[in-house]
């Protein structure tokens, strides 16, 4: 077997690997001796077929496996002698394309070889740690919002009208072709105007009842509607209305504390704070990383292959697309040509991607499998009622697992670096956080 360099500019690689007729023809033979003992053949003892014999049946067959045996082999050793990690699947083709029996193998490899990643000198590095502390007026804003979800309904006047966001207490009978269908029918039910329980229509049309009024209500089901026998019909609702009452936020104290499993107002109140400093040390994490991996795109660089910032350009300008047309949903639409700004942000996902790949290794950080469990788990959540379906779909899928896994590599490197970093404090309000927030969304 002989592999000799045809290409070496930049990061591109390519190589000619030649497997003698004769190497071929040593593996041919090898395989058929290992399976001889297990082979049957009219008028001989098993396992006493002759070599002559086992050829001419099965050697054909088995030539094809050898040959891509030697093939991957020769790339295998190849890439443990050069020490080349590919960055994408090597593209191989045969040279001698009217290859015979008998003949040498012949086969072009090319590839990209990910470039050497210098080391990062975390010394020039500085970085800001913005400090929010919850006062009171967050903690009293915090406590309202809470008392406005578990808010309470009281009776209007006989005379009022309902209002959007009033709660109605209505009778109800749904027909379809003047006909009652299973779950078309309640009484004493309570409906949040404007809080979409009810199908697209129904809820907007209680807007202005009263006590003791009866309305026809005409809906259409949806055409997705989960009952294919009422997907797409039109119904008409009979509704009695039986009461009005306006929404009303509960008081803020010990009952109220109670109902979001607190002891008492005081303790609900710890829990509030520390529920909030949690949310401004998760902004401030998300500030101080795009700091850092801003940091890393100026102070480290490298040759990028080319083959990478391709496909992350593509992404990109593909996934934007779909963003800017949400209404397709499929992807059957014409091909969508990355910009020079695509280019520009797919170098920088790659070489900040291939840098936190390099100390991640280098540091041996990993991600356990309880850390996965619990992605998977989270994941799932999307899904109720089918998580068991999504943890065999993640168990047999390992481009999911990968997707699933690689925030929080990425999460547990830029940790790791942050340890090595200079950091400072800075004690700054809640607003100036959520504008210095604000802005990093404006540059994504």
């Amino acid at each position: 077997m002989q592999v000799t360099e045809t290409q070496n500019e930049g990061l591109k690689r390519g190589y000619s690997i030649t497997i003698t007729a004769a190497e071929l023809e040593a593996k041919v033979s090898e395989k058929l001796t290992e399976a001889a003992p297990d082979i049957e053949m009219k008028g001989f003892r098993k396992g006493k077929v002759p070599m002559a014999l086992l050829k001419k049946q099965y050697g054909p067959r088995v030539l094809g496996e050898a040959m891509q045996e030697s093939v991957d082999g020769a790339m295998s050793k190849h890439f443990e002698d050069s020490g080349d990690r590919p960055a994408m699947q090597p593209e191989v083709k045969m040279a001698n394309e009217d290859w015979k029996e008998g003949d040498d193998v012949e086969v072009n490899m090319s590839y990209e070889a990910l470039p050497a990643i210098p080391d990062v000198d975390y010394s020039k590095i500085k970085l800001e740690k913005l400090v929010v502390k919850a006062d009171g007026a967050s903690i009293e804003e915090a406590l309202a919002s809470l008392a406005e979800n578990a808010q309470n309904f009281e009776d209007r006047k006989k005379t009022s009208k309902a209002k959007d966001g009033d709660q109605v207490v209505i009778d109800f009978l749904g027909k379809v072709d003047g006909e009652a269908f299973e779950g078309g029918a309640a009484e004493d039910f309570p409906l949040v105007i404007g809080s979409g329980q009810f199908i697209p229509g129904f809820e907007e049309q209680l807007v202005g009842v009263k006590i003791g009024d009866e309305k026809a209500v005409e809906v259409t089901f949806p055409e997705e509607y989960g009952n294919a026998d009422l997907a797409g019909k039109p119904a008409i609702f009979d509704v009695t209305v039986k009461a009005v009452k306006e929404p009303k936020p509960a008081e803020i104290d010990d009952e109220l504390a109670k109902k979001f499993g607190a002891d008492d107002l005081n303790a609900l109140k710890a829990q509030v704070t520390e529920r909030l400093e949690a949310e401004y040390t998760g902004a401030s994490r998300a500030i101080m990383k795009r700091g850092l991996l801003d940091a890393l795109d100026k102070a480290v660089s490298f040759d990028l292959p080319a083959s990478l910032v391709e496909a992350e350009a593509g992404q990109i300008a593909h996934s934007l697309w779909h963003e800017e047309n949400p209404d397709v949903q499929g992807h059957d639409h014409d091909n969508v040509e990355p910009t020079e700004e695509h280019k520009k942000l797919a170098e920088r996902r790659v070489r900040l991607g291939l840098l936190l790949a390099e100390v991640g290794q280098k540091s041996e950080v990993e991600v356990t499998d309880a850390e996965m469990t619990q992605a998977v788990m989270n994941q799932a959540r999307q899904y109720p009622g089918q998580e068991r379906q999504f943890f065999e779909y993640v168990q047999k899928n390992p481009q999911m697992r990968q997707q699933l896994q690689a925030p929080i590599f990425e999460d547990k490197v830029v940790d790791h670096m942050f340890e090595h970093v200079k950091t400072s404090e800075k004690e700054v309000s809640k607003e100036d956080l959520e504008k210095a927030v604000e802005a990093l969304e404006d540059d994504i």
